[in-house]
């Protein structure tokens, strides 16, 4: 790789625009922060550095520079990070050769390639026409049946499992990955929909039903190597960038809602396949947008299914917005009957979830009981003690005075007994450190005077004339990288370091490690001499042992008195 290239690529481009494309930043003093997406983080603990064109984070120590954190953020490897940056700032990228990525999973990747071909190819043809006029009739044209590769699986029960035979793939694969069923198809005339992970691989499928026949409506691919359904959103691969410029993604719980948002040009849209929401699925809808908004059905099911999702990402630090639509519609229902403009009408006055609590909570109350509607006062200020903007607390407190007659300062002290309440059934996050190995003066001086190698060019000089001794071959290694790195280029910054010794595994933990530690990083010049004198001191010691041990071992009395004197001038200094 043309390192020449990838630094002309990163001088051209800001981290904080990067990053901040993708979640939000605070600014701090001359730093920014943000909440790290690369553990489960409630808290800004990713720091930003514009100065130094890196970040690093305090509570899990992700580090790195511009391409790092899109290859950790968006899981691409280096070459394509480069040519993603690239073309973004305009810089010619067209000699990057990406390779195919190889896994052990290809051939069942292949295997539902060959599958969606087939699927398409059935749909096209003139078996396909009556599955065609349904689509149509369900407003899903040409361009929707291409976009989402949607196909047809024949009434004929063996068909796929014949092509996939030919092409040497065994009956205890095609059944192990859910297209087969001992020797005939899963799929039998069904509308295909694909359904894909969130590099958009194809994983699996789900078939629908057309005909007015007596079978389930939906017939979904069971849970494989590949085929996880709770760690994919549907339309993840497509949505990650209309969510960044739309800064929001919308959450629906079928892939047919999100087909049919796309048809009006809503594409920030994800599906969890069910209503369930797990820990993984959080993760990567912090990764679309720190706003998210739930649409759900307006039944019964998923109105508990907002509820319960709402406060899951209540837990972790995200208050979503919610699209209250009426029972029993769906997204894909709802737009067929109201159109593009009401549905989009829905999306802007989206409601804060604990507002779309409260008036869930008000839906069965009966008023005309006293106790019904202290309890449902109660449960209000419950919600509203969990809302940290004191403008929308003061509206919701005023809003329950004026419709039950009720002093505000009433409410007011009962909101307040409240929070302290659940402060103190809080339980505190008590985070246990790793035992860290404590560090000898030798170690604290190697590692300071490496990191001072990156802001101070007597250091490099220095370090290279004197051919220091450091504790561990990682050490070494770096050190020497770092001085090569100067004498090739005529300076050395970090962020450009960064992309040298991307592919170097055995030191680039430790780079990280000096990096996002806590170093002064101006000095004097009678500092850093002391810092050497310490390292040659670690250097006399290993020689003496050295030496030491090399007379254990020695059986001639002339030579081992030449190696005591050897060992009597390094203890002296001469």
């Amino acid at each position: 790789m043309n390192n020449d290239l990838a630094n002309q690529i990163r001088s051209k481009v800001d981290i904080v625009d990067i990053i901040g494309e993708r979640i939000p930043l605070v600014a701090r003093g001359k730093n920014l922060f943000g909440v790290c997406p690369f553990h489960d983080d409630s808290n800004p603990s990713m720091c930003v550095s514009r100065e130094k064109q890196i970040y690093t984070c305090f509570s899990c120590h992700a580090t790195g520079n511009v391409f790092t954190f899109l290859m950790n953020y968006e899981h691409i490897d280096f070459k394509t990070a480069l040519k993603e940056l690239g073309d973004k700032v305009g810089i010619n990228t067209s000699g990057i050769q990406i390779a195919k990525k190889t896994t052990k999973y290809d051939k069942l990747y292949e295997a539902y390639n060959i599958a969606v071909k087939y699927f398409q190819n059935n749909l096209s043809s003139n078996v396909g026409k009556q599955a065609k006029e349904y689509l149509k009739n369900r407003s899903i044209d040409e361009k929707v049946i291409k976009e989402f590769e949607i196909g047809l699986a024949l009434e004929s029960r063996d068909d796929l499992t014949t092509i996939l035979k030919n092409k040497n793939y065994d009956l205890v694969t095609l059944n192990k990955i859910g297209l087969s069923s001992d020797d005939h198809d899963i799929y039998i005339d069904r509308i295909m929909f694909p359904l894909y992970d969130v590099s958009g691989q194809v994983v699996g499928f789900s078939g629908r039903i057309y005909k007015d026949i007596d079978l389930n409506k939906y017939l979904n691919t069971k849970e494989t190597e590949i085929f996880k359904k709770g760690e994919m959103l549907y339309h993840y691969h497509i949505a990650k960038e209309e969510c960044r410029v739309k800064k929001s993604v919308i959450v629906m719980e079928g892939f047919m809602d999100v087909i049919r948002a796309s048809t009006i040009g809503i594409r920030n849209t994800v599906a969890l396949m069910g209503t369930a929401l797990t820990k993984e699925q959080i993760a990567l809808l912090k990764r679309l947008s720190p706003n998210i908004i739930l649409c759900l059905d307006g039944d019964d099911p998923g109105v508990h299914a907002t509820l319960s999702i709402g406060e899951e990402l209540l837990e972790q630090g995200i208050e979503p917005k919610v699209i209250s639509l009426p029972n029993p519609e769906d997204p894909d229902s709802y737009i067929l009957k109201n159109g593009e403009d009401k549905f989009k009408a829905l999306i802007e006055n989206s409601l804060h979830f604990s507002d779309y609590k409260i008036a869930k909570l008000k839906e069965k109350v009966n008023f005309k009981s006293d106790e019904e509607t202290a309890e449902y006062i109660n449960s209000v200020l419950k919600e509203t003690s969990k809302i940290t903007d004191q403008i929308r607390i003061e509206v919701i407190l005023k809003r329950l005075a004026k419709e039950f007659d009720i002093g505000y300062n009433t409410l007011e002290m009962r909101l307040k007994d409240l929070s302290q309440a659940k402060k103190i059934q809080q339980t505190p996050n008590i985070i246990i450190p790793h035992k860290i190995r404590s560090k000898d003066k030798y170690i604290k001086a190697m590692e300071q005077v490496i990191y001072f190698m990156f802001y101070n060019d007597f250091v490099i000089t220095q370090a290279e004339r004197e051919h220091l001794v450091f504790a561990t071959e990682e050490m070494r290694i770096l050190c020497s990288e770092i001085i090569y790195y100067y004498n090739k280029y005529g300076k050395v910054n970090i962020a450009d370091f960064y992309t040298y010794i991307q592919d170097k595994e055995s030191i680039l933990k430790l780079f990280n490690e000096i990096i996002a530690g806590e170093y002064l990083e101006k000095t004097t010049k009678e500092d850093l001499l002391l810092y050497f004198k310490v390292i040659r001191e670690y250097g006399k010691n290993q020689e003496i042992k050295r030496l030491t041990n090399l007379m254990k071992k020695e059986i001639n009395p002339l030579e081992q008195a030449k190696i005591v004197e050897k060992i009597r001038k390094l203890r002296i200094g001469e």
